[in-house]
């Protein structure tokens, strides 16, 4: 099992790997079934965990900012080393938080998309602080729409929150969980806990469509990004 792609109820962070995992392995098959031979760059691509949902796919390229012997390319999504609209699907997931300059990204984002391309992008509406080696932005939905609005042309742009207000909540409490759990070197014990209430907060988004909407007083620990380019 990877934890990335099918993440365990039991993982603190299940509230944003686990519909990341469904959104891009919906993107994956719509795509599959289309018969596209697409080109597709993994823009801070880590280990390439959901390369092989695109393994239809007629090149798979990784770029990293850090050395990394998975990234094929070594680049930051500000300054990204390939052509213009070289790929017709670019992924940029969990990256925008660390990036420098978010605006000069996106835009890079939209030069190295073919045209009628697809961008799909995720990061944070609401995180602990993480840095690897930065940790430096959060968003709102509309925050987010407006950042990639403003820096490209796009035939269209939506954001959709990745879970919703429960969710995000129990991702909270699930994180300090396991944060103390492991100060007294007792995280397995604490898996049943996070685990519960991941699925608790799971359940209750489903029947509520105002905690799992975009309405005011909503919180969303992860957002996705769907950004076509005009064909």
């Amino acid at each position: 099992m990877n934890d990335k792609r099918d993440p365990r109820r039991s993982s603190p962070t299940y509230a944003v790997r686990a519909p990341l995992g469904r959104w891009l392995r919906a993107e994956a098959d719509a795509l599959r079934r289309r018969g596209d031979r697409v080109r597709i760059l993994d823009v801070g691509c880590g280990d390439k965990p959901y390369e092989p949902w695109f393994d239809f796919a007629e090149s798979y390229v990784g770029v990293d900012v850090v050395e990394n012997p998975h990234a094929d390319l070594q680049g930051s999504v500000e300054s990204l080393p390939v052509d213009d609209g070289s790929f017709d699907l670019v992924l940029c997931l969990q990256v925008l938080e660390h990036a420098e300059e978010p605006a000069r990204g996106v835009a890079e984002l939209r030069r190295v998309t073919a045209p009628g391309g697809l961008v799909l992008a995720s990061t944070h509406g609401v995180q602990v602080y993480h840095p690897s080696p930065h940790d430096l932005w959060r968003w709102t939905h509309t925050g987010l729409a407006r950042l990639f609005e403003q820096n490209g042309e796009w035939e269209s742009v939506r954001v959709q929150p990745g879970s919703g207000t429960a969710a995000c909540v129990g991702m909270l409490l699930s994180i300090y969980v396991d944060l103390a759990a492991r100060r007294a070197h007792a995280r397995r014990a604490a898996r049943p806990l996070v685990s519960a209430l991941n699925g608790l907060a799971e359940a209750i988004d489903r029947r509520s469509s105002l905690l799992a909407g975009t309405g005011p007083g909503t919180l969303h620990a992860n957002y996705h990004v769907t950004a076509t380019v005009p064909a």
